[in-house]
């Protein structure tokens, strides 16, 4: 259970890789953020 292990958040983050443990950004959510910042 660490760096090496896909299954875990650390994992994926080190992989690189996405899915149900590590949701990738919805287009949704990166437009939102974007719009918020835009608006400071």
């Amino acid at each position: 259970m660490g760096r090496g292990d896909i299954k875990t958040k650390k994992g994926k983050t080190f992989a690189g890789s996405f899915g149900k443990t590590r949701p990738a950004k919805s287009k949704v959510a990166a437009k939102k953020a974007a719009v918020k910042k835009d608006a400071k």
